[in-house]
């Protein structure tokens, strides 16, 4: 399928990012994923638009942001932590197409960048977990995606994928799948007002991405097996515990916020 040219007005995507977006839909065509996408009516054609998606991978952000990019011409700036640009090799690749710096505990200078990405135009994509949720269920949010959008002026679109995590996610090393399952639902836009309260619209949009993943592993074709390490506790499966996850996890941003 030929890939659109973005909206007028909007960069195309430069060598390193095209290079990037091979690689990573390369390696999902060659295990030859199957895809189940659902809502893709809701990402607007043209103007800014913020992202906010679940993380259970590595590979969830490639997920997502191939539909956008494959499908309306509209390369994808993501937001990765800051060490990450830090890296030999790596940090210059991600830096070259486009990805935005988070410092963790500070997100201030990434909110700033984001923003005036989003009023040139440009889609932005974040994960507001801030990391991997070991669960595989939804980790407390925090407020960047709506706060952004609300500068903005711009749409905010809820996204959530599965499936990814089965081969490449934290504590364990890729898996090769072959005709691997994911599902990605794109949700109806949120337009966050100046005078909305970005917790409460935080709260809102972490509800409706609860329900859509809860929708995505319902009908997941591989289903829900027993004793599966990528299955949520709470359906049968093996993966750690949700409560002593989210209580790690709160203990590690407050140590993010200490240090910064």
């Amino acid at each position: 399928m030929r890939r659109p040219k973005p909206p007028a007005g909007v960069p195309g995507p430069g060598l390193i990012y095209r290079f990037a977006a091979w690689v990573g839909v390369t390696v999902m065509r060659l295990q030859r994923w199957r895809f189940d996408v659902e809502g893709l009516e809701h990402l607007p054609a043209r103007g800014g638009c913020v992202i906010a998606a679940n993380h259970t991978s590595f590979w969830d952000f490639f997920a997502v942001a191939q539909f956008p990019y494959l499908r309306l011409g509209r390369p994808v700036r993501i937001l990765a932590k800051a060490s990450l640009f830090r890296l030999p090799i790596f940090g210059q690749l991600i830096t070259r197409t486009g990805c935005i710096p988070v410092e963790r505990g500070n997100g201030g200078d990434a909110l700033v960048h984001a923003v005036t990405s989003l009023h040139g135009g440009e889609v932005v994509l974040l994960l507001p977990e801030e990391t991997i949720s070991r669960s595989f269920e939804l980790l407390p949010f925090m407020t960047g995606a709506v706060r952004m959008a609300q500068k903005a002026g711009v749409p905010l679109v809820p996204a959530v994928s599965w499936g990814s995590h089965r081969f490449f996610t934290t504590g364990r090393r890729p898996r090769w799948w072959w005709r691997l399952p994911v599902s990605v639902r794109f949700g109806e836009p949120l337009m966050v007002s100046g005078d909305d309260d970005v917790e409460v619209v935080t709260k809102e949009l972490r509800a409706r991405m609860a329900a859509m993943l809860v929708d995505a592993v319902d009908r997941y074709p591989d289903g829900a097996p027993a004793g599966a390490w990528w299955v949520p506790d709470r359906l049968g499966g093996a993966a750690p515990k949700h409560d002593a996850i989210e209580r790690d996890h709160q203990a590690t941003r407050a140590r993010w916020r200490r240090r910064s």
